[in-house]
């Protein structure tokens, strides 16, 4: 099993992180004194990020949701975006991503009175910064957008064309977020067909709160490349008594067809979908061969990182360097750049990756045998 380091230092990939999930408590408390945002409930850093905490985890959908209002509301300026988005990229590559996806709905920011086009060149202008700053610092990560449309509002075609008129500037795919129930991905089929008529890529939030018909209309109505959480496909797959197991037509579908899950554990807990870590469905779907990927969500709301939802996992299934490889594998291969790319940070960056950490075990486990050895007659 990994110690802590070595998930630290393992290559991850990241598909499904907002990035007003993400922002360090002490920037929300600066940012906040430099726009004159006078709504924190604390001011200090760390009380802050205690607060954010202990609202996320209790159990009120109104105070997680207030949790949202407070980093929206500091991220209403051109400068605020950009040290958001180069704060995350140094965050996550700090952490060992080396490939993340990062999302954020540029309706949300348009307060202070930015053009979206200005808020998505604001976020791609910090994001290149932190590429930058982590690469100086020996650390390297790429990272693409994915703009968000907020699915009870109805500006999802407006976004999508946005998503498609940059996508050749750092943007690599679009997204609808927010409350499931009453507001079905179905609302906004027609940023979906303008996305597939310019062969571009989309994921869809479902499958998180609102069960299988979230799930079978992102894929049949919509066809979502990949579901957004996703982890109430479990509903759909039946444990027998006697530990055989038998999958309903749609999670056949999403195994078969190998649809990425952007699984969230931490998340998932909080909003209720699991109870613990050892009873997260990611068990026996990492067991039944899904295209299960591991994520972070809202670092800040969830108190976590990439290494910490790793770690977690690692406790609750025993899992190895064999097994984290495999959800960074199966991660890369579900991301939004060319095959090409794709594969090669696979072959040149992951796999190398990985293959060092158990070269280190392997050697550690030499000399503790050498060492424990007598002399040679």
């Amino acid at each position: 099993m990994p110690t802590p380091d070595q998930i630290r230092r393992a290559p991850k990939v990241l598909l499904h992180d907002h990035l007003d999930g993400g922002l360090r408590p002490g920037t929300v408390v600066e940012l906040a004194r430099a726009t004159g945002y006078s709504q924190l409930p604390e001011t200090d850093s760390d009380k802050l990020g205690i607060w954010f905490r202990e609202a996320a985890d209790s159990g009120s959908l109104e105070r997680y949701l207030e949790t949202f209002s407070h980093t929206v509301g500091v991220m209403q300026t051109r400068e605020a975006l950009v040290r958001v988005a180069r704060e995350c990229a140094q965050d996550l590559a700090e952490d060992g991503v080396v490939y993340a996806e990062v999302r954020y709905a540029p309706e949300q920011h348009l307060a202070g009175g930015l053009s979206l086009e200005e808020v998505v060149e604001a976020v791609d202008e910090g994001f290149r910064e932190g590429e930058r700053l982590a690469r100086e610092n020996g650390r390297r990560i790429r990272i693409g957008a994915l703009l968000t449309a907020m699915r009870h509002a109805a500006r999802a075609l407006e976004i999508a064309e946005l998503a498609n008129g940059y996508r050749d500037r750092g943007v690599v795919g679009f997204d609808i977020a927010g409350a499931e129930a009453g507001y079905p991905p179905t609302r906004h089929l027609d940023a979906f067909e303008y996305l597939k008529r310019e062969n571009n890529h989309f994921t869809i939030h479902a499958g998180e709160a609102f069960g299988l018909p979230s799930i079978w209309q992102a894929l049949q109505w919509c066809g979502a490349d990949r579901l957004g959480h996703g982890v109430r496909i479990i509903d759909d797959i039946e444990v027998r008594d006697d530990g055989s197991v038998r999958l309903g037509r749609l999670a056949s579908y999403v195994r078969d067809k190998r649809v990425p899950l952007e699984l969230c554990p931490s998340s998932n807990l909080q909003t209720g979908a699991a109870a613990s870590y050892a009873e997260h469905p990611i068990g026996l779907l990492r067991r039944l061969h899904f295209r299960a990927t591991v994520n972070t969500d809202n670092r800040l709301m969830s108190n976590t990182s990439m290494s910490r939802e790793f770690e977690h996992l690692v406790d609750a299934f025993a899992y190895t360097l064999d097994d984290l490889q495999w959800f960074s594998v199966n991660a890369m291969k579900s991301a939004f750049i060319p095959f090409d790319e794709r594969l090669a940070m696979i072959n040149d960056v992951i796999k190398p990756g990985y293959a060092e950490l158990k070269s280190e075990w392997l050697f550690q486990q030499t000399a503790s045998t050498s060492g424990s050895s007598g002399p040679v007659g």
